[in-house]
């Protein structure tokens, strides 16, 4: 089958929640294989209120038309641009030296006072001049990870251990929700950059709302690349570093990017939502028993999720 006609799955999350045993055991297994053929499902029934998305969006697109320098206000460079406002062309992917054509902004937990992780987590900056943003990208935040949780619940049926293996390492994970503005490349262009280069996510899984233009490709496990459609209405499910190193590859992480427009007729700005599900910073990610065979032996050593994310950042160039 050629890389053009393959699609990705396309699964029903109510069926996991509330379908019948034929339609819980079936999506069970067409997701993790899903992952594991092409490291992204495209899941629809996830729940999440489409009227929130639009309201985030609406949030989205007024806080980044906000000027320069009062977006730079809003950076928090000690916490490597993990929370907060990081600014166009700062991260760039691994072994690149160029940076993305993007700017973004973090949301990540609300921990309470005297949580063991708000320290190292840090807490949410939040811009004043966008009134809104604060409640409705921490409903989204919300919705997003209960979601997630339920996700990582099928992935271990599929794996066949505990149903809480995967939910219980995101529980009071460091997740992120990132708020990414592409702008058109007639306004705002670095020589040799891309929208986002070719890269694999951090994260155990990241969950993407539709984005408001084409351009997200993924490399099949054959070196073709494949373009993925994130709809109205569907959540586009890939698999992360941190998963990898869980599942001892059976999961890889998968590459992907986001090109740049063909023609000046598609250089339109683009918004973008992804949702990343990160353990909490002193899990360590290490095989499941169940991973490691004669055939497949441990192929990293163990870390954690917290000393991993440093890594990553680094090799990003976030953190220096």
């Amino acid at each position: 089958m050629s890389g053009t006609s393959r699609r990705i799955p396309l699964l029903d999350l109510s069926h996991y929640r509330s379908g019948t045993p034929t339609e819980r055991a079936r999506f069970v297994q067409v997701f993790g294989e899903g992952l594991r053929e092409f490291g992204f499902v495209s899941i629809v029934g996830h729940g999440i209120d489409d009227a929130l998305i639009r309201r985030t969006y609406s949030d989205v697109e007024r806080l980044f038309q906000l000027p320069e320098d009062v977006k730079t206000r809003y950076a928090v460079p000690e916490l490597a641009g993990q929370r907060g406002y990081t600014g166009f062309g700062k991260e760039h992917a691994k072994d690149r030296k160029v940076g993305d054509l993007k700017e973004f902004w973090h949301v990540g937990r609300e921990l309470p006072a005297g949580h063991p992780y708000l320290k190292d987590y840090g807490a949410n900056v939040w811009p004043g001049e966008v009134p809104s943003f604060r409640d409705n990208t921490l409903s989204l935040f919300r919705e997003l990870d209960g979601a997630a949780g339920v996700m990582l619940q099928a992935l271990a049926e599929f794996f066949g251990v505990a149903r809480t293996t995967f939910s219980d390492m995101a529980t009071d994970g460091n997740s992120v929700l990132r708020l990414i503005h592409y702008p058109p490349l007639r306004e705002r262009f670095i020589p040799g950059g891309v929208r986002a280069a070719e890269h694999e996510d951090i994260n155990l899984i990241t969950l993407l709302c539709e984005g408001t233009a084409s351009g997200l490709e993924l490399l099949t496990r054959d070196g073709e690349w494949l373009p993925v459609d994130t709809l109205r209405g569907q959540i586009v499910v890939d698999s992360g570093d941190m998963l990898s190193r869980v599942t001892n590859e059976v999961i890889p992480a998968t590459t992907h990017r986001v090109v740049n427009p063909k023609s000046t007729d598609e250089d339109t700005v683009r918004y973008s939502l992804p949702f990343f599900v990160h353990p909490f910073s002193d899990c360590v990610l290490k095989p499941l028993p169940s991973t490691e065979t004669p055939d497949n032996p441990a192929r990293h050593a163990p870390i954690t999720a917290g000393a991993f994310l440093q890594q990553r950042l680094r090799e990003n160039g976030l953190l220096k």
